[in-house]
């Protein structure tokens, strides 16, 4: 196997898993926003409050079930700040393999 082939191998490994990275990236996304809605919905809501356990409803207190939300937000915040400086250290490694890849191939 030759350098240049190696290259693209790594280049085409480097590309699967971002991929697999920017999925995670938009299900987080997604939780966030969830979570966001839920946080503002609690804001807005009386006394009565409910939380969805498997499939049951169960009454619950506001506080508690805010500071769970905040909680979770925060989590999921630094799990997003983590995947963007993975994305970031993939991209950059992806262009640098490819300027090589190219240079490889005008020799």
């Amino acid at each position: 196997m030759t350098e240049q082939d190696r290259k693209i191998r790594e280049i085409q490994m480097l590309e699967q898993n971002f991929q697999n990275l920017l999925m995670q990236k938009q299900a987080f996304q997604m939780e966030l926003s969830e979570n966001k809605a839920a946080l503002e919905e609690i804001e807005h809501s009386g006394d009565e409050v409910y939380k969805i356990i498997g499939q049951l409803m169960i009454k619950s207190d506001k506080t508690k079930i805010k500071k769970e939300l905040e909680s979770k937000e925060k989590i999921l915040g630094l799990r997003m700040k983590n995947i963007e400086e993975q994305e970031k250290a993939y991209t950059e490694k992806l262009q640098k393999l490819q300027k090589e890849a190219l240079k490889e191939m005008k020799r």
